[in-house]
């Protein structure tokens, strides 16, 4: 799995909040809105909350459009830009909206739990510090040379026969043979006391890890998931949000974790991801962590993505309507794409020799096709059965005069495609 990765922490993020689009994340809105019929039909659109970054570049936020190698890609004054990763701290802004997917993944065995960095785990310091048996094996050592030099030494200043290894010459006296019986058992008592204190002693360096245990001084979040979608992806990323306060503060005084991370091609073999990330206070307090993922820029539906609600293709393009509507108030536009495009191989299934630039449709107030044709007066309808079904299968945002739907004209854009 790739390591390129980001870490915000920051106080107050704003979120951007929606009340009228909210509220039609509700799933009785569409069973009121939807014919009878429509619980029969497949639902491949997902309506959720999803989660865009900004980041503050030259006094401006910018929205992230992608991430790759260690850079964030945004657009700044019309122009791509990167913004590296680890180049220093990073004001970043999160943003949440409802989004309209038809692609989606399944996160599954989410784990999100505090964690130790290496150098602050009470279990990595305990066997670093803890001195083992050494204690007890100089100890024996000594024992043994203190036994050893008992026996060769003789008891009574008498040497035994035959001698150990190591014995004295008869030469040697009683009285050196007494101070080096005497010298053996001081080392010995010496070893004794020295495995016996605070800094050899096993137990003392046990309890002490039990003490940290409790004090539960946790200075990183580790987050767990495997990951899968039926469709690959071919360049994700994950953003994973953690809200947190520390130890002790005030209430009301939390802070925000925004971590992303490049992750390795997904198809539908679930794939482990494992994020370990330090940095926090230590004993920091978890309050809520979200998990999003994106394909190339776009945030992708997931089964713990929040106000999750399934939609039909008819309740997709409704919601899709009153949002268009919603935020061009006032305004006077032509039509515009909705939903659909144009199958792949209509280049191939088209007929004819002469190469056109555009075809001209006909939208109604309600955003759906009425006719087409190959020329912009609208005097030649388009002929061909499969182009024809094609088109009538496209939804459209509706024209609007001052903010109110009315009937249009949308130009379908199809150079070089052979009528």
């Amino acid at each position: 799995m790739k390591t390129t990765s980001s870490t915000c922490h920051s106080a107050g993020t704003p979120v951007a909040w929606i009340p009228l689009l909210v509220s039609l994340c509700a799933p009785a809105f569409f069973a009121a809105a939807a014919p009878a019929s429509a619980a029969a039909e497949p639902q491949p659109y997902t309506l959720f909350m999803g989660t865009d970054l900004d980041i503050q570049w030259n006094k401006d936020l910018c929205r992230v459009q992608d991430i790759s190698g260690s850079s964030f890609h945004i657009r700044a004054d019309g122009k791509e830009a990167l913004v590296p990763m680890n180049a220093g701290p990073i004001n970043l802004r999160v943003q949440q909206s409802l989004k309209l997917t038809e692609n989606s993944a399944v996160i599954a065995n989410l784990k999100g739990e505090r964690a130790y960095t290496p150098a602050n785990d009470p279990y990595q310091k305990f066997n670093r510090e803890q001195p083992g048996g050494s204690g007890d094996a100089v100890f024996g050592l000594a024992v043994g040379q203190m036994v050893t030099t008992i026996v060769n030494t003789g008891i009574g200043g008498m040497v035994s026969a035959p001698a150990l290894p190591g014995a004295p010459s008869a030469s040697v006296s009683a009285e050196g043979r007494a101070a080096e019986r005497l010298n053996a058992q001081q080392t010995a008592a010496t070893a004794d006391l020295a495995r016996r204190a605070d800094f050899n002693n096993v137990g003392v360096y046990a309890g002490r890890l039990q003490s940290d245990l409790a004090d539960e001084l946790f200075d990183a979040m580790d987050v767990t998931f495997e990951v899968s979608s039926e469709k690959p992806l071919t360049r994700p990323y994950v953003v994973i949000l953690t809200r947190y306060h520390e130890r002790g503060s005030k209430p009301g005084a939390s802070r925000n974790w925004i971590y992303a991370q490049t992750l390795d091609p997904i198809d539908q073999t679930p794939r482990k991801v494992r994020v370990l990330q330090g940095g926090f206070p230590a004993g920091f307090e978890v309050e809520e962590f979200k998990v999003h993922l994106y394909d190339r820029g776009q945030e992708l539906a997931t089964n713990v993505a929040e106000k999750r609600v399934p939609l039909t293709r008819e309740e997709a393009f409704q919601y899709l309507k009153i949002e268009y509507l919603s935020s061009h108030k006032g305004a006077t536009l032509p039509p515009d794409a909705a939903l659909g495009k144009l199958p792949a191989d209509i280049r191939t299934r088209l007929a004819g020799s002469q190469a056109i630039p555009a075809l001209f449709v006909q939208v109604s107030k309600d955003g759906l096709p009425v006719e087409a044709f190959v020329d912009e007066a609208c005097s030649r309808k388009v002929e061909d059965p499969y182009l024809r079904s094609a088109i009538m299968d496209l939804r459209f945002q509706p024209a609007l005069d001052k903010g109110k739907a009315v009937a249009g004209t949308y130009r379908l854009n199809l150079t070089g495609v052979r009528p």
